[in-house]
């Protein structure tokens, strides 16, 4: 039996934004760009990676939410407690550099860890935690 990663889903608040700053900033392709049932979910992905792809969602993509979890996910996506996705870089520091200089939210310039990776992070416009991990050369 053979499982792989093939999609993972962000929630955002304006896909046109999102887009622009995966595809803009980050250099993913977008791969589809559908609405459905007044909703519109937008798929990125890495060129090198062609079998895995972000979701970029509405924050809670279910026609038949209550207002009232609706507004509670609002909430937690302005306070930046939904979860975001780790990317891996072979350059940390120039990626830093690059999605700093293109206006990136910054959270934590490049630092070596503990745990073995030289890491940065950012948040995109919709409040979600990026980092991006180059493994350290030991």
């Amino acid at each position: 039996m053979d499982i792989r990663l093939s999609q993972c889903f962000i929630a955002v608040d304006d896909h046109d934004k999102a887009i622009s700053f995966y595809r803009d900033v980050l250099g993913l392709e977008v791969r589809n760009d559908v609405g459905f049932e007044g909703m519109r979910w937008v798929t990125v992905g890495a060129p090198s990676q062609p079998d895995v792809s972000i979701v970029l969602e509405p924050p809670l993509a279910d026609p038949n939410a209550s207002p009232d979890d609706q507004r509670a996910m609002a909430e937690l996506m302005a306070k930046g407690l939904l979860r975001g996705v780790i990317f891996a870089t072979d350059d940390c520091d120039a990626t830093f550099e690059r999605i700093s200089a293109a206006g990136g939210e910054v959270l934590q310039e490049p630092m070596d860890q503990p745990y073995g990776v030289r890491d940065c992070a950012f948040r995109d416009p919709a409040g979600n935690l990026l980092r991006f991990n180059q493994p350290l050369r030991g």
